[in-house]
């Protein structure tokens, strides 16, 4: 599409790149990682055949943790996720949410975001371009706050739908599996999430500090000492998922992932985050330094490199019982 920009300063996703992105890394990066998802992609082939759907096995579940190919990301999405079922149950909602009168304050507030998602890629940073996303993503997110009353709509949920049109711009009826892929991700994959005052996303700041405490006590000690604040760190991490905090590439990854596995994923993304900057992190010498080594460490080459990234989540992290988390969050959620 038009933007304005030379080929070399776009990605495969449409995103500007900085001026002083590594071509050299990056390439070097793609030419190892390129040939391993075509690989996958043949694998995936074999798992899927003729299907238009996929259901969920010990299988999918393992192809999921090693990468779903862009080709067949959004069948892949809108089946392990339960969205294509919901969507075919009701064929008329999206377009009965969008046609109805919608609150004024909710449709001010989401008209306000809109020119701030993406603002560096092409499909976002023009609205006279016909292929500008804007519009449809306006939709969604008027048609789901609509739906959703007591959700209504959280910042955060833009760029969500933004990346998910992204991946899903190509296909038929796009719109309506991004209105439903977001619906399935707010009540069912991450219930109380969004709601508006944010007590479960809260709750699970203070879970990851106290698996961090679990699982690296010296760095606990150090950034509890340094006055470090779970919620500072890793609340845009948790509200928009990784979008707009982590390589394209290693946010699609973990989004495989989370719709295949749900919440707990998120934990491990965050925890990975803390294994992978463990030296770093013990060097800090004051808060401003935590925050500023946070901030590079999810835009890093340890965080681009995302096969080595999911491979952290899940072998060099070790074991995470669900019912050692699940019982250490209800014991935090009398703090919060």
């Amino acid at each position: 599409m038009s933007s304005g920009l030379v080929q070399n300063d776009v990605d495969g996703y449409g995103f500007q790149r900085p001026s002083n992105f590594n071509h050299g890394e990056y390439d070097a990066f793609m030419a190892e990682y390129l040939p391993v998802m075509t690989r996958r992609a043949l694998r995936w082939e074999k798992v899927i055949g003729n299907a238009s759907r996929i259901n969920k096995s010990r299988t999918v579940k393992r192809f999921c943790r090693k990468g779903i190919p862009a080709s067949l990301r959004p069948m892949v999405w809108m089946s392990i996720t339960g969205a294509d079922v919901r969507m075919e149950s009701n064929p008329h909602l999206y377009q009965q949410m969008l046609s109805a009168n919608h609150d004024r304050e909710l449709t001010e507030t989401i008209e306000m975001d809109i020119h701030r998602t993406f603002p560096d890629n092409a499909y976002f940073s023009n609205p006279n371009d016909n292929k500008c996303l804007r519009k449809p993503l306006y939709n969604i997110l008027i048609s789901i706050g609509h739906r959703n009353k007591t959700i209504a709509y959280c910042q955060g949920m833009n760029f969500i739908a933004g990346l998910m049109l992204l991946i899903m711009k190509d296909e038929d009826k796009y719109e309506e599996k991004v209105f439903w892929l977001m619906d399935t991700l707010i009540n069912n994959i991450l219930p109380d999430y969004y709601h508006p005052d944010m007590h479960a996303i809260q709750v699970d700041q203070e879970l990851l500090g106290e698996l961090v405490k679990w699982k690296y006590p010296a760095i606990h000690t150090h950034l509890d000492h340094l006055g470090l604040q779970w919620c500072l760190i890793g609340m845009k991490w948790f509200i928009c998922i990784f979008a707009d905090v982590l390589p394209i590439d290693t946010v699609l990854r973990v989004w495989d992932c989370l719709f295949s596995e749900g919440p707990k994923i998120l934990l491990r993304v965050a925890l990975a985050i803390v294994c992978r900057n463990q030296e770093k992190i013990l060097k800090c010498k004051n808060f401003s330094e935590v925050t500023d080594l946070f901030q590079e460490a999810v835009v890093g080459s340890d965080s681009l490199h995302c096969h080595s990234f999911l491979k952290c989540m899940f072998e060099e992290l070790g074991s995470l019982p669900m019912a050692r988390v699940n019982r250490v969050r209800e014991e935090v959620k009398t703090r919060v």
